[in-house]
């Protein structure tokens, strides 16, 4: 195998037209891997003294086998992306051959002319990666200190053919109490909507961005510039591409709640929400508009229903059960 360093955003234009058939491959397939994701990441949210190192792996053949996509502050290397906004990182690369490519990926970062660094401190590693057995490996050959802990839930709801099945999955009071509050949505002509190919993207994202900020104080604080961008610009992408779901719950023409979602790889990912607490309060329309989206991808034939970082307790009203993700931690002796 060979390997190729570069330093700065530079990375994403050269590897542009073959990262998304890599990352389609990857034993980590989620919306956090595209192009278009870690380009926005990067673009918008990065570190002001972090410096992006990106590892590009090729075969004997010359193509392109694995992306370590990093950012070092301080002697500390991190996925782009860590860590808030990113539910899911890891190294872009087939389970098969991930461990070939992560010992090129350190030989690379190891090399005399690499930007000095001490530590790889990596977050949000899928509980079920490949990753998660090879570093701590590596780590004995190479004699670094190894540490991992988990982070943080990731709860998902593994989804049934009819939605009929889903509500029957669930316990008997947050079946009867999900089932009253529908039939009263049905009643009040509660209306779901879905923005579609064609739609005007920025002016819809930027309807969703005015519910997520009155959602929570807490949301309203998080909302800064860097992030309003990357939600447009990512938005823009996965429209492009057909993989955004962006949903609107209304009252009486009144936009109540809303989902951005990614519909990826047989699954939904629940990105983030908004609701306006003082819109039709009695309604319901957050936990509404959450069940409709999970109707919806039982319809589409979906397989899971994935809400994300955070252990919430609606998620677990609507049947979710927990998954980890992980930090993993190695130092190089010194």
């Amino acid at each position: 195998m060979t390997t190729e360093l570069y330093v700065g955003e530079m990375a994403f234009a050269a590897l542009a037209d073959e990262w998304d058939a890599l990352a389609a491959r990857g034993m980590t397939d989620t919306p956090f891997q595209t192009l278009a994701y870690q380009r926005a990441w990067w673009t918008h949210l990065h570190p002001a003294d972090g410096v992006l190192l990106t590892v590009a792996v090729r075969d004997e053949g010359g193509a392109l086998a694995g992306i370590g996509c990093f950012f070092n502050v301080a002697g500390t290397l991190h996925f782009n992306g860590c860590v808030e906004e990113s539910d899911y990182l890891d190294l872009i690369a087939p389970a098969k051959g991930a461990t070939d490519v992560w010992n090129a990926v350190l030989d690379c970062l190891e090399a005399v002319d690499t930007p000095l660094w001490r530590c790889l401190e990596l977050c949000n590693i899928p509980e079920a990666s490949p990753t998660r057995t090879i570093l701590p490996a590596l780590a004995r050959q190479r004699h670094y200190s190894f540490e991992e802990d988990p982070v943080e839930v990731c709860p998902i709801i593994s989804l049934p053919d009819t939605f009929d099945a889903y509500l029957d999955s669930l316990d008997s009071k947050q079946r009867r109490e999900l089932s009253r509050k529908l039939r009263r949505a049905e009643a009040a002509d509660v209306v779901t909507t879905a923005v579609g190919p064609t739609d005007d993207i920025d002016a819809e994202v930027a309807s969703f961005l005015e519910l997520l900020q009155k959602s929570t104080l807490e949301k309203r604080d998080w909302l800064n510039e860097g992030r309003r961008a990357v939600f447009h610009e990512v938005a823009r992408a996965a429209q492009a591409a057909g993989t955004l779901q962006l949903l609107f719950t209304a009252v009486e023409g009144r936009r109540a709640a809303a989902l951005f979602n990614f519909d990826y790889r047989d699954r939904i990912w629940v990105y983030n929400s908004g609701l306006d607490p003082t819109a039709f309060a009695a309604l319901s329309p957050g936990v509404v508009l959450t069940a409709t989206a999970i109707e919806r991808a039982i319809e589409a034939g979906r397989s899971e229903f994935d809400f994300l970082r955070g252990d919430e307790v609606y998620k677990y009203r609507f049947g979710a059960v927990d998954t980890r993700i992980y930090r993993q931690r190695l130092e190089r002796p010194a």
